[in-house]
């Protein structure tokens, strides 16, 4: 009898998917249901002019000499009007992430152990990092700096100067190797790195090392936090409309060396719990040239930044604790200032991407509650009919599955986030890039698809960057930290009650 009962709301809802498919397709495809009958009526009243009537037409203008001339005239004008006005395509022709050596990595009872000798922490504190560990989605081969990963610690600027040297060359190595380009041929340089701003800066360091000519253009973002790879990408896309002809390079880290906090304060210890080692450098031309190779093209970046509120602007905030240790504190109140950070981006992201159908069912549910007061839930566009692939920058567990909830996402969409976040932890600014050579490996980008990255930051900033596939990726012709170890994801990471 259960059954039976069941069977009928099994219909319904069948019948719903089709109907709103149905209806999908039909609002995608107005225009063309249109112009085609339009077009069938034009040519059968074109078929009623017999050869007469088309002689005597061209006879009633082929003097009018001035409409010969400026018809055309106007038309070479429009169009080249419009194409010395429409932004230069930005390519992103290849893109490499650092994998650190073996030796390197540390399973989470060598974290645990090696916080017990450092003897900073109080046995409470250690418990708490143990706890967090278990339920941050991290898992047992995430790298440190040696700095921190061998005993004893040693914080110190050199060995912090060493770890960004061996991210951001290595990372750079392989970019360059993967093109052929020559680092002389660099135009623009964009270095992003919250936590570690040195003098000489990164940029310069960089700018050094490869011997960048003296017109590079180089800027060095510092502070910004984990959504700063998308502002660099934001930015070289609008150095790249007044360059033409030009190769940029985005180099996008974290620093862990001098920020490994030492101290008691559990709201700051849960950053050594989450942060570890990694970087990329992408890659990108304005060159026309380089579409046929260049793997994807940049379609939209929108950035959201929420600093003008308080709340916002708390939520992760560098400072001393009583005892003058520096740590990076996280507020409770993260979570919801990143559902209001995140609901303001896809506000403004929305009517870009997402198919007619869907902005006028969001309108219609707006018009319903706002105007006619009516108790319904707000409708929540259905984003995977504007994406195939989804990046979310794997800040922790808890971001994930509240985007996840929010967006309406399935495991298959999370699991490029899920993964990174499981093998490589939180790699700040450049997780984003971990999750795209994770869909790369495993085959999934074919040509046209469409990439959503989304990044949280600091600031508090939510920021976006839309791309679309130039070409279907052979992950047997890749190389990224992925491949070697492919064949193993993905793998289940057990949910877990919350940290009371």
């Amino acid at each position: 009898m259960e059954e039976q009962k069941k069977l009928p709301n099994f219909l319904i809802s069948v019948k719903l998917k089709y109907v709103k498919l149905g209806y999908h397709y039909l609002i995608s495809n107005a225009m063309y249901l249109i112009l085609i009958p339009l077009l069938g009526v034009s040519l059968a009243h074109l078929s009623t002019f017999s050869i007469n009537d088309l002689i005597q037409l061209y006879e009633n203008h082929k003097f009018n000499y001035v409409s010969m001339i400026l018809c055309p005239s106007l038309i070479v004008f429009l169009a080249t009007l419009f194409f010395m006005s429409r932004p230069r395509d930005v390519y992103l022709v290849d893109l490499a992430c650092y994998k650190p050596p073996q030796n390197l990595s540390a399973t989470k009872e060598a974290f645990v152990e090696g916080s017990k000798l450092t003897k900073a922490f109080t046995d409470e504190n250690i418990l708490f990092q143990k706890k967090i560990l278990e339920r941050s989605g991290l898992g047992q081969k995430t790298y440190f700096p040696p700095s921190v990963r061998f005993f004893p610690p040693n914080p110190c600027m050199d060995e912090a100067r060493k770890e960004a040297e061996e991210v951001m060359f290595g990372a750079i190595d392989e970019v360059l190797e993967k093109t052929g380009v020559n680092a002389k041929d660099i135009g623009i340089l964009v270095v992003n790195c919250g936590m570690f701003s040195p003098t000489p800066s990164l940029s310069a360091m960089i700018v050094n090392h490869y011997k960048l000519r003296e017109n590079v253009l180089s800027y060095n973002l510092g502070g910004m936090g984990c959504s700063a790879g998308v502002i660099s990408i934001d930015q070289v896309k609008h150095l790249l409309q007044v360059h033409p002809n030009s190769y940029a390079l985005v180099v996008t880290t974290e620093n862990i060396t001098l920020n490994w906090y030492m101290g008691n304060n559990k709201s700051m210890l849960v950053t050594n719990c989450l942060f570890r080692m990694g970087g990329a450098a992408i890659l990108l031309s304005n060159k026309p040239s380089d579409r046929r190779r260049a793997k994807y093209q940049l379609v939209h970046t929108v950035r959201t930044h929420k600093g003008a509120d308080d709340k916002s602007y708390g939520c992760v905030f560098q400072e001393e604790d009583d005892t003058k240790r520096i740590g990076v504190s996280l507020s409770k109140d993260l979570m919801a200032v990143a559902g209001e950070a995140l609901k303001t981006n896809i506000t403004t992201l929305g009517p870009l991407v997402l198919p007619m159908s869907e902005q006028l069912l969001f309108f219609a549910t707006l018009i319903a509650r706002k105007i006619f007061k009516m108790k319904i839930k707000p409708y929540i566009p259905n984003f995977k009919l504007a994406f195939e692939h989804f990046c979310i920058h794997s800040g922790g567990k808890a971001v994930l599955d509240e985007i996840e909830k929010n967006l309406e996402l399935n495991e298959w969409y999370m699991e490029p986030s899920r993964m990174t976040l499981y093998r490589f932890g939180n790699t700040s600014s450049s997780s984003l890039w971990y999750e795209l050579t994770y869909t790369e490996a495993k085959g999934r980008i074919k040509k046209g698809d469409r990439i959503w990255q989304i990044a949280f930051g600091s600031g508090f900033k939510c920021n976006s960057a839309v791309w679309k596939a130039l070409k279907t990726i052979n992950p047997s012709k890749e190389k990224n930290p992925w491949i070697d170890e492919i064949h193993d994801f993905p793998v289940h990471v057990p949910k877990v009650a919350k940290l009371n």
